[in-house]
């Protein structure tokens, strides 16, 4: 009984300080939601995929616009730290995917990379990483994904203007309340069911800079997810698979 009461009182101590951190009220509906938030989540940085499969990834662009071409090379960022669960694993990392592009005629095109099949992240995904070298053009990323319900959505990454490698992130925006709007990770009906797909990138050229040939690499996708529902789920259940 002590022992219960001495978690009750951490979790509504660490509540109060999360609330007073981002202007919240004690007591008000949006601190308690916060302070709930906080002690049922399980914060942790996966490995999506290292493009270490060769073929396993694609690109196209509108035959109009130009043509693609991708492939496997052996590379990768100096400012890369592996991820702590996977040290000592001898997990390959070798490769990185390039894609180069022949754009036929200056204008507003763009062109995907994209996988075989959509990759899926479980949990309740908070943030999206990949390494890219974007040779400093004006050129935008956008993550292609899938939500819960496989409604397509893209999110804005960054312009590629940068010199080498670069760390590009976004984040997931939250679950709308109502539970069917926005990018959608997990329905109340089937709480054993969560997370996104990914479907792929997609890079929006500059007509200013979209001719000739451009080269785009990227190396190490990782994902920052909540993984709280897929150690507590119910093993007294039934699957729906039939």
């Amino acid at each position: 009984m002590r022992r219960l009461l001495i978690i009750a009182l951490i979790f509504s101590f660490s509540a109060g300080l999360f609330a007073q951190q981002w202007g919240l009220e004690l007591g008000s509906p949006d601190a308690e939601r916060l302070g709930i938030d906080a002690a049922q989540q399980f914060l942790k940085e996966v490995s999506v995929d290292k493009f270490e499969r060769d073929g396993f990834w694609l690109s196209t662009m509108s035959s109009d616009e130009g043509y693609t071409t991708t492939r496997l090379f052996v590379g990768g960022p100096l400012g890369k730290t592996p991820i702590p669960d996977e040290e000592g694993l001898n997990i390959q990392d070798l490769h990185v995917l390039g894609t180069r592009v022949d754009f036929i005629r200056r204008g507003y095109t763009h062109f995907d990379i994209y996988p075989m099949r959509p990759i899926p992240i479980e949990g309740i995904t908070k943030i999206v990483s990949v390494w890219v070298v974007g040779r400093n053009y004006n050129h935008d990323l956008w993550l292609l994904l899938e939500d819960f319900f496989g409604r397509p959505f893209q999110l804005y990454m960054g312009r590629l203007n940068h010199q080498g490698w670069k760390r590009m992130t976004v984040a997931i925006p939250p679950q709308a309340e109502d539970g069917m709007t926005g990018i959608v990770q997990r329905n109340y009906h089937y709480n054993h069911h969560t997370g996104i797909r990914l479907t792929g990138f997609r890079v929006v050229a500059n007509p200013w800079e979209a001719f000739g040939s451009y080269y785009i690499y990227l190396d190490d996708l990782r994902a920052v997810t909540d993984l709280f529902s897929e150690d507590n789920r119910d093993p007294d259940d039934m699957a729906d698979g039939w």
